[in-house]
């Protein structure tokens, strides 16, 4: 009888350093020699990809890695070497020298790029923010500018998009966003002279943040409406932008084209940016209620924004109800929540409409009744209650939110029979509204797709095609060959 026996593996010899995850300082000179790649071969997409990376590697920055790898990047002892360094806080600078001895070399025998530079800058400034050294960042952030307005090279415009954002957001942290308007305004008209798009869209998106930061709506639509515009080249910054002209829009009473930019803005807007996409749903329920409509209870059961929008949610129920009792106590208990979202006259607005849903709810309900009952159910609280409600109720008429006539003789407001919906232009216009909507999404899908350039002009013959599947053929076969080898 056979005798099963344990078979008990071998430790693996241990190789601490083939198996330890490469350190954070080895990824920045991997991005180091990533942007010499693209500057020399004048690639954008391969600078586009290295901020992508550097936003992975946000969180582990600290002093002693950003110390060691501006002495791999920059000439030791040269100005802005000195420059960055004085921004570093000084407790760790017995560990500033760590890797040098061997790269600091080879960066010596040649000229800093003006990219790697401008990169730094960036690092260093994204550290200053996220260690809250908000002083440090305006004069790091000011520097880079300075420096930024000498470079005239398109690898230069996605590092100094970043720059322009940390730039404002470094200024607007200390509450001195104003003081950079001008300097803004400047820095777009060159990004405009040079042809540089993604700047003017950043710019573009900064110069009205700082508008609308102190309430200069009209400004801001005087900026946006002359502003050249062109093709979206950052989905980020689009929302941004389709976020602003929603309020601007909410603001200038245009209702309609505000609530289809600010829902576009939270469609488009990535699942991680949660904020955004917050504040977007905030002033979108804001603007349908003002429109009439009553937001569906699935926008407040959205994951992640259920107790952000709890104070929007009973708001909503106090105008679907038509209470102006209910307005009242939810405009008062969350009046702080609506006055730091800025919402709070626009709530003040409100108050026409919960008025008129409740004056629609009384006409549905009854046939005839008095002007009297009518300023009860509605609890008017003015001087002369039934004046008001007749002048309400007339209103209402002239505007066709009811279909009721007034018997002034008697005091009584006299609703007609609702006639079939589908015997009016109702149905017709929800269809044509869904259908233009559903073109829309197909014409932007379209326009987001990719293609080789010049496609549309160079049409491949037949020998170039074959020798283009060949090619792909051995390719894959290569490939699969390797994989097989590593089994």
């Amino acid at each position: 009888m056979t005798q099963d026996v344990e078979m008990k593996e071998l430790p693996a010899p241990s190789n601490s350093a083939s198996s330890s995850p490469p350190s954070t300082l080895h990824h920045l000179k991997e991005i180091a020699a990533l942007i010499e790649t693209g500057a020399y071969a004048r690639e954008v997409r391969r600078i586009m990809r290295v901020v992508r990376l550097t936003m992975a590697l946000r969180r582990k920055l600290n002093a002693t890695v950003l110390a060691s790898f501006l002495n791999f990047a920059l000439t030791p002892g040269s100005e802005l070497h000195g420059r960055l360094f004085s921004y570093l806080p000084k407790e760790d600078e017995h560990d500033m020298d760590v890797d040098t001895a061997t790269s600091g070399t080879q960066i010596v025998a040649k000229h800093s790029l003006p990219e790697l530079e401008i990169y730094c800058y960036l690092l260093v400034l994204i550290f200053l923010i996220d260690q809250k050294r908000y002083n440090e960042a305006k004069a790091c952030a000011s520097a880079s500018i300075t420096r930024l307005k000498n470079l005239n090279r398109r690898t230069v415009d996605v590092l100094a998009s970043r720059l322009y954002f940390y730039y404002s957001l470094s200024y607007e942290l200390t509450g001195d966003l104003a003081e950079i308007r001008g300097n803004l305004l400047s820095l777009h008209r060159i990004a405009t002279l040079r042809r540089d798009e993604l700047g003017q869209e950043t710019l573009l998106n900064l110069l009205l943040r700082n508008y609308l930061h102190y309430n200069l709506y009209d400004q801001a639509e005087k900026l946006r409406s002359k502003a050249p515009r062109f093709e979206a080249h950052s989905n980020q910054q689009f929302c941004r932008y389709l976020f602003y002209l929603g309020k601007i829009r909410t603001i200038q009473l245009e209702y309609t084209d505000a609530k289809e930019s600010l829902l576009q803005a939270a469609r488009k807007a990535p699942v991680a940016a949660l904020g955004f996409r917050v504040q977007c749903n905030k002033w979108a329920i804001i603007v349908r209620l003002l429109l009439g409509e009553i937001p569906e209870r699935t926008v407040f059961m959205q994951k992640g924004m259920e107790n952000a929008l709890r104070p929007y949610f009973e708001l909503t129920n106090a105008v679907r109800i038509g209470d102006l009792e209910l307005f009242r106590n939810v405009a008062e208990k969350f009046s702080d929540t609506f006055n730091s979202d800025r919402t709070h006259n626009l709530i003040v607005r409100l108050r026409h409409n919960v008025i008129r849903t409740g004056l629609r709810n009384i006409s549905i309900s009854y046939s005839r009744v008095s002007l009297v009952d009518v300023a009860k159910k509605l609890r008017l609280d003015s001087a002369n209650p039934v004046a008001d409600a007749e002048s309400i109720v007339s209103k209402a008429i002239r505007d066709g939110a009811i279909d009721a006539t007034i018997d002034h003789a008697n005091g009584w407001m006299v609703s007609k029979e609702t006639g079939d919906i589908y015997s009016t232009n109702e149905p017709q216009f929800a269809f044509n509204s869904r259908i233009a909507f559903c073109l829309n999404m197909h014409n932007e899908a379209v326009r987001a797709l990719r293609f080789p350039p010049n496609s549309h002009k160079e049409k491949e013959c037949a020998e170039k095609r074959r020798e283009r599947q060949q090619q792909e053929q051995e390719l894959a076969k290569h490939i699969a060959e390797e994989d097989d080898d590593e089994f």
